[in-house]
């Protein structure tokens, strides 16, 4: 509840400060959460890892966007989409970096004891339990195959 009330001040500033482009990014923010507020079977209230979940989601579409558009040679488009990405990532909790996210995953193998790739799958729901808004999955799993030496 406290990010919808972030939002909806931070709206009220970019609409002062006449700036579109971030109040097109806060208003998709805002419509997510909204939908997921009146989802069929929610109380009304979203808890904070399902909030995670969202802007993260939100994330990953803008850059998977700015990607296509890339490729397509609309630099335009994708410079709009990476800049909506970067407003989004602004509300997520504080990612870790690679060497810390290398040790935390190390700690997980050993907690598993995982020795091969085939326990990949063992060490990715335990790293994304424990590492959730706190870590990009496409790189937790980069690392977890390095480590598990595929």
């Amino acid at each position: 509840m406290e990010l919808e009330k972030l939002i909806n001040n931070d709206i009220k500033n970019a609409m002062l400060a006449r700036d579109p482009e971030k109040l097109e990014a806060l208003r998709a923010i805002k419509a997510a959460l909204l939908l997921e507020k009146t989802k069929e079977g929610t109380t009304g209230e979203i808890p904070e890892s399902v909030e995670i979940k969202l802007l993260q989601k939100l994330v990953k579409q803008r850059r998977e966007s700015a990607d296509i558009y890339a490729a397509a040679n609309r630099e335009d488009l994708a410079k709009k989409e990476r800049f909506e990405a970067s407003i989004i990532e602004k509300y997520l909790p504080q990612q870790m970096g690679e060497e810390e996210l290398t040790e935390k995953i190390r700690q997980i193998i050993a907690q598993i004891q995982a020795t091969s790739i085939k326990d990949m799958g063992k060490v990715m729901g335990a790293a994304s339990k424990e590492l959730a808004g706190k870590a990009d999955n496409k790189m937790v799993s980069e690392i977890v195959k390095k480590l598990l030496g595929a």
